[in-house]
Order: structure tokens, then C-alpha cells, then sequence
């Protein structure tokens, strides 16, 4: 135990971004207390004598607030910065305790993944008071400045919503689309004929094809027109088989969920989209976030109970059910079509499988993934060669590391193998992540 007196970092959470800050901490020569699940008394016990700064790093928001409340009742006033994703949870807990700081790995890893998804030599995208702004790569300081999403990628996003309009994304959308094509089609023929052999005027000719198709039987006509009473009895029975193709459609689109539209929204875009592998907090965030700035989405889970399904859908975002890295699954989301292919689910290898998936199905589109954890992808550069990694860990780490040594960090970037931060204070300064994470 650390004597009283000595400058000490309390750090919450058994998280890779709780060890990895733990370590970096350490690497500085600072004390650290790390509690992986403390207990009330644990808690209080860390807490007594000087204590610099607390960090909450959980994956789970309600522990995560217990923690910090508990905290800021032992110790008030002390420096705080805690990971929580639910905004209007963040919000509250910053009415109640207005010096902790709170952000997410989702929150700091977004404006790297946004950057890799874009053409042109960026480092980060982020929006900053309703507004956008740019941090370029490369070794010079990366001074920001206000950026507009170039307008040929716009309009190629509108055009991939607008080419996925009433397309058919699963066969219950193919029977509900055939139905309805085939009554339509039937709906325009019977009214042909009606104008072009029983000579009839439009709407009468109209309101025949209406009563033909809808079963109830075509309009009383001579007797000496029987090729038309044939017609009008085959048609009707076509329409019988039509109509149950198309109800049955209607009530597997209604019941499922609805996670991919048929039109508006959230159709699956043809062209010129960004594709999310992996909806969690992470993937959710950079989704709406590419939305936000402009871009066509398309969602992947494998999980069709994912708690995150339901946001995404209130957003707008379409999420298609299924594996990523297979790759019937990328070519029915027209990932040789999209902007770039982006694997950011919580299992790095199930990421690294996916960028190779992406690699085969799409040689020329960007590949994006979420990497540093595991020991067998541990170093990243290994990895560039499958495509753009981005280290949410190391950058969780870093900016966390900063905020608890008394900076003002405004982003974590990933510009290659290094991190950097910009500091509002004394502006950006490259990071060193640790080699290993703490062995707590």
C-alpha cells in the first residue's frame, strides 16, 4: 500500500484499456492503484490518503456510474474521467459531478476510423461545435482545419440510396417485390386490352382491370368477346397466387424487424457506402457518426438480438444480420461497390478475418480494422499490409493517461504505428503506448 501523501492514480476496471492505462502509467514512474472489481470497502480503503486522479474503465455503464458517485462521495472534488457510451447517462453524471470527464473508446477511436474511411491524407475527421474538422497525417503537427465531405462522394452516397431503392434484400423482400410486380403487371395488361379490343375508354377501361385483379370479376361484356372472359378468368387466378406472395411478404417484413427497408433510408445503398462489420459500441458510433457527415451505411451483426440493432434502426442505419467474413455476406452488401469495408467488432481475430474476406471480395476498396489486443495481432504493423488499422486501445489509453496527468486532450489520433494528441493547452505531442499491459 502507498504511504499517505504520495501522488497516487486510482484506476477502475478489468477492461484492456484499464490495464493498458495502468501500465502506461507506470512506464511515467507514477503510483498506481489498479482495482480490478472493488468492493465498497476496497474502494475506500484506495481512496484514502492523496489521490491524484480516478479512472473508471468498465464495459458496463451502471457499474461504471455505481463507481464514480461512490468516488466523488469519498473523495470530492477529485480529478475524474470515466468511459461511458449511453450520452444521456454521460449527461447526468456531468450535472452531478461537473469536474469528471467523460468519454468512451468508442467516442476516442471515431475520428481515426472516420479518417481511414476517407480518401486523402487524414489522420482524423471529427465534428467540433456543429461543425467538421480535419487533422492531417504525416509527421508535422497536425493542425486542424474545417472540412466539408468532397462533393463526388455525396452525390455517389445519394446515388447508391437512391439505386437501392425497392430492391430485394432477402427472399421474404423478393416474394413481397414479386408479388406486387406481378399484380401491377397484371393491373397494366388488363387495362391495355381493355382499350385496345373491348375499345373501352381509359377509366372504364381502368375500373375493369381494377375488378379483374382484385377477383371480383370483370365487368358484364358481350358474349362474343370469349378470348377476353378467358383472359379475365386466368388472370384472376394468377392474381390469387400474387396476392398471397404478396401478404406473405408484407407479414415477414412487418415481423422481422425491419432492419433493412425497402425504400427511404434504410435500403442497402448499391454504391459509394461505408460498411460497418460489427454493430457494437464501437461500430455503432462510427456508423452514425459517417452518417452524420454525409455517407451511405451499411450495418453487419452477427446477433440478431444485439442490444445495439435497435439504435441503429432509430437512426436510420441498415443492419444486415449475418457473418462479415463471409464472403456471400459482403457481396450481397455490395462491398466491391462501398468506399471503403471497416471490421471494428469486440474479437480482433474475427476482425482480421474479415479484412482478408474484404481483400478477396474487393481488392480496390479500403480496408479498416479494429486491432491491438489480442497477443497473436498484438503488433499492429504486421497488419497494414490487410489494411488500415486503428488501435482503440492504445488511443483509449493515451488519452485517458493525458486527462489523469492534468490535460485537456481534444482528440487521440492514429496516424500510422504512432499516436498523437492534441492538447488544447500545449497543442499536439506524440504517445508512446506500452509495450505489454499491466499484470494486475
Amino acid at each position: 500500500m502507498t504511504r499517505t501523501g504520495t501522488p497516487r492514480h486510482v484506476v477502475v476496471g478489468t477492461t484492456h484499456e484499464a490495464m493498458l492505462t495502468c501500465a502506461a502509467l507506470q512506464d511515467r514512474g507514477l503510483a498506481v492503484t489498479h482495482l480490478p472489481s472493488p468492493t465498497d470497502s476496497e474502494l475506500a480503503q484506495a481512496l484514502a490518503g492523496r489521490v491524484d486522479s480516478v479512472a473508471v474503465l468498465l464495459h458496463d455503464d451502471t457499474q461504471a456510474l455505481r463507481y464514480c458517485l461512490a468516488a466523488e462521495h469519498l473523495r470530492p472534488g477529485v480529478t475524474m474521467i470515466v468511459a461511458l457510451f449511453d450520452k444521456t447517462a454521460a449527461a447526468q453524471l456531468v450535472s452531478v459531478v461537473p469536474h469528471c470527464r467523460v468519454t468512451s473508446p468508442a467516442d476516442i477511436a471515431v475520428p481515426s476510423l472516420v479518417a481511414a474511411c476517407l480518401p486523402g491524407d487524414l489522420s482524423g475527421v471529427c465534428s467540433d461545435s456543429g461543425s467538421w474538422v480535419a487533422y492531417p497525417a504525416g509527421d508535422e503537427a497536425p493542425h486542424p482545419y474545417p472540412y466539408r465531405l468532397p462533393a463526388r462522394l455525396r452525390v455517389r452516397a445519394r446515388l447508391g440510396i437512391l439505386l437501392g431503392q425497392l430492391r430485394p434484400h432477402d427472399s421474404g423482400s423478393q416474394i413481397l417485390l414479386g408479388g406486387l410486380a406481378g399484380i401491377l403487371l397484371l393491373l397494366v395488361v388488363d387495362t391495355i386490352v381493355g382499350l385496345s379490343v373491348l375499345h373501352e375508354p381509359l377509366i372504364e377501361a381502368f375500373h375493369a382491370a381494377v375488378r379483374t385483379v382484385a377477383t371480383v370479376g370483370p365487368v358484364p361484356v358481350d358474349a362474343s368477346q370469349p378470348g377476353y372472359l378467358l383472359f379475365a378468368a386466368l388472370a384472376m387466378l394468377v392474381t390469387i397466387g400474387l396476392t398471397a406472395m404478396f401478404t406473405a411478404g408484407i407479414v415477414e417484413h412487418l415481423l422481422s424487424g425491419r432492419l433493412i427497408g425497402l425504400w427511404g433510408r434504410r435500403v442497402l445503398p448499391r454504391s459509394g457506402h461505408v460498411v460497418v462489420v460489427g454493430m457494437g459500441q464501437v461500430g455503432l458510433r462510427l456508423a452514425a457518426e459517417l452518417r452524420s457527415l454525409g455517407l451511405a451505411v451499411t450495418g453487419i451483426d452477427r446477433d440478431p438480438r444485439a442490444p445495439n440493432l435497435r439504435t441503429a434502426r432509430a437512426l436510420g442505419i441498415p443492419v444486415l444480420v449475418g457473418d462479415g467474413s463471409r464472403r456471400r455476406v459482403l457481396e450481397r452488401v455490395r462491398a466491391d461497390r462501398a468506399l471503403a469495408v471497416c471490421a471494428v467488432g469486440s474479437d480482433e481475430l474475427d476482425n482480421v478475418a474479415v479484412a482478408v474476406t474484404a481483400r478477396a471480395v474487393a481488392p480496390d476498396v479500403s480496408v479498416v480494422l479494429r486491432a491491438g489486443n489480442h497477443d497473436a495481432i498484438a503488433e499492429t504493423r504486421s497488419l497494414f499490409r490487410i489494411g488500415t488499422v486503428c488501435d482503440v486501445t492504445g488511443l483509449t489509453s493515451a488519452y485517458v493517461v493525458s486527462c489523469m496527468s492534468g490535460g485537456r486532450p481534444r482528440v487521440a489520433l492514429s496516424d500510422g504505428g504512432a499516436i498523437r494528441l492534441w492538447d488544447d493547452a500545449v497543442g499536439p505531442t506524440s504517445v508512446t503506448a506500452p509495450e505489454a499491459e499491466c499484470a494486475h
